[in-house]
């Protein structure tokens, strides 16, 4: 196991905000794979659905079994193919009785299964000349692996393996928990990796997207294989997973998925596509931690990782924690798999004298990765752009985006700021983060307010057409140069068709891009930033209140929320 950074998101992925252990072997030779009778189910699938255009002449085909599973498959050819497994699961999806369950399943991945033994399946991984990784967000929990053509029936074998028959044992848990415990003891030492996930916790009290990715350590410790299967049981249905590659003829995916998937049972009154509601339809019921006020956390010191245990409770101690109880069991799959994600805002005050920078996080409720804006917050996104005062490339890189011009270019104690954007299913988090020499402390939250303020004042903004037409730019080209990867392209395309149901083509999002307008980006940030004051109806029942962390040297820290109230960013009206 290597703890590795998350491949990148694309436009239209989750992005994940902390490194992830990934399960990685590298091959030479092919494998044998399982023999499995194969079933003869394809007669009765849904139609294919392909997206060809003039500039795509093969065509992108998603195809759903009888049992529900979606086959997808981009034919472009190469030297290599890449595969993956997509399931519905992650963190949101957690009860307290299963938190931190994505994360061990995440690290368990590859190991002993019912038809091989640890031993066969490390064997067979090394033979085939690739690469194969298994990890975990909040939404969703991927296994994939690249390999040479000829080699695609071991591949598929082997991620059916260990998705459908993973063995879980006792010595296997007891050694990824040793390995959890110190991966976590390394990313709590590090603030940029760790705080976006804090972020997240104060963003999202006590439900769906504010649930750890990582095991809290408490429930490290009281994990065992029962909790695991169970997980399992509940969250890897067949009408939740996709089966995705990249250099792969469709028809020849389909054989390899009615092989090695046709024999799975759809579940009994389970939709094909199951999505966190985005309405007020189901009651939210927080958990037992939840008897505090939700909108405000504040600590001038504290042990980080104890804002982000939570402890195991039963469904009984849930339900009388409650004032109005859910007619859903709020550990069951009804609730957990639609219930929606409840942005409340707050503020984090980590006191650590002994960090050589203050970090701030400022951040507000983005879209969801189903709204039409969400091409403009991300042009938004890198038109502000922003990165550390120390390049090791060189310069060039963003170095005209607007927090290099505006902030790291004009104060030398800012040793970073930068825009950041997650999108998920039904919200998100836009903001920036900056970290400043404690000296300087002072002055960073009134930075801030004023980059925030400005992008969403065109009088006073400073931003032109030619600043979108580069953001514009950059923004196509990272998305181009991503997908030259095959593992990026199959994830793209798995979980394009995990959330809409098709893959986008990139001529297609080439297009949204360029619409984009001027306009549209100070609209957009008034939307985000000053949602009271959006023209659109569902904008003015948000919030609008700000999420703020700050880890470091807090004397001499001005009080940010009153900073940004000046500003009118505080969710008034």
């Amino acid at each position: 196991m290597t703890i590795s950074t998350t491949t990148r998101s694309l436009l239209l992925r989750s992005p994940r905000c902390l490194p992830l252990c990934t399960a990685t072997r590298r091959t030479l030779l092919p494998s044998s794979p399982l023999r499995h009778p194969p079933r003869r189910s394809l007669a009765t699938t849904s139609p294919r659905l392909s997206t060809p255009t003039s500039a795509d002449p093969l065509p992108l085909e998603v195809t759903t079994l009888p049992n529900g599973v979606r086959v997808a498959t981009d034919p472009a050819p190469g030297h290599f193919v890449a595969a993956g497994i997509y399931v519905d699961a992650g963190s949101r999806y957690e009860s307290d009785l299963t938190r931190g369950s994505g994360h061990m399943v995440d690290r368990l991945g590859f190991k002993s299964t019912s038809n091989r033994t640890y031993e066969q399946m490390a064997k067979e991984i090394e033979q085939l000349g690739g690469q194969f990784l298994s990890s975990s967000s909040r939404e969703t929990i991927m296994y994939q692996a690249t390999t040479y053509t000829h080699s695609l029936d071991s591949v598929v074998s082997l991620l059916s393996d260990t998705v459908l028959n993973p063995l879980i044992t006792p010595d296997e848990l007891d050694q990824q928990r040793d390995a959890a415990l110190w991966e976590i003891g390394e990313i709590k030492t590090k603030p940029e990796m760790i705080l976006p996930e804090v972020l997240h916790k104060v963003a999202y009290q006590h439900n769906t997207l504010g649930n750890p990715l990582l095991c809290p350590e408490d429930r490290l410790r009281t994990m065992d294989t029962s909790t695991l299967k169970d997980f399992l049981k509940m969250w890897y249905k067949p009408e939740r997973m996709v089966l995705a590659a990249a250099g792969v003829e469709h028809d020849r995916m389909l054989e390899l998925a009615d092989k090695y998937f046709g024999h799975l049972e759809k579940s009994v009154g389970v939709g094909s596509t199951i999505t966190p509601t985005t309405s007020s339809s189901l009651p939210f019921v927080p958990s037992a931690a939840s008897t505090s006020t939700p909108t405000s956390t504040s600590t001038a010191s504290s042990s980080l990782f104890r804002h982000l245990s939570t402890s195991a409770t039963s469904s009984a101690s849930q339900a009388s924690s409650s004032a109005s109880p859910s007619p859903l069991d709020p550990t069951g799959f009804d609730y957990l798999s639609t219930a929606p994600a409840k942005y409340t805002g707050g503020e984090l005050y980590l006191d650590n004298p002994d960090l050589e920078f203050t970090h701030i996080y400022v951040a507000y409720e983005g879209l969801s990765i189903h709204d039409p804006d969400i091409y403009a917050l991300a042009t938004l996104q890198v038109l502000l752009g922003g990165g550390g005062s120390f390049s090791a490339g060189g310069p060039g890189k963003g170095m005209y985006s607007r927090l290099y011009t505006s902030v790291l270019n004009q104060h030398y104690a800012v040793d970073f700021c930068a825009a950041f954007h997650h999108c998920y299913l039904d919200s998100g988090l836009f903001g920036l983060s900056i970290a400043v020499n404690p000296t300087w402390i002072a002055s960073a939250p009134w930075v801030l307010a004023n980059e925030l303020d400005a992008i969403t004042r065109p009088t006073r903004g400073g931003i032109d057409h030619g600043d979108v037409q580069r953001a514009r730019n950059q923004l196509k080209s990272s998305l181009m140069m991503a997908l030259e990867s095959r593992m990026v392209q199959v994830e793209d395309l798995g979980r394009q068709v995990q959330v809409h149901g098709r893959k986008t083509p990139m001529q297609e999002m080439v297009a949204l891009i360029d619409q984009v307008s001027l306009d549209d980006i100070y609209r957009v940030a008034g939307r985000v930033l000053r949602p009271k004051k959006s023209s659109i109806v569902g904008d003015r029942k948000r919030s609008g209140k700000p999420t703020i962390v700050v880890q470091g040297q807090l004397n001499g820290l001005p009080d940010i929320p009153g900073t940004l109230a000046r500003k009118g960013l505080n969710g008034e009206a």
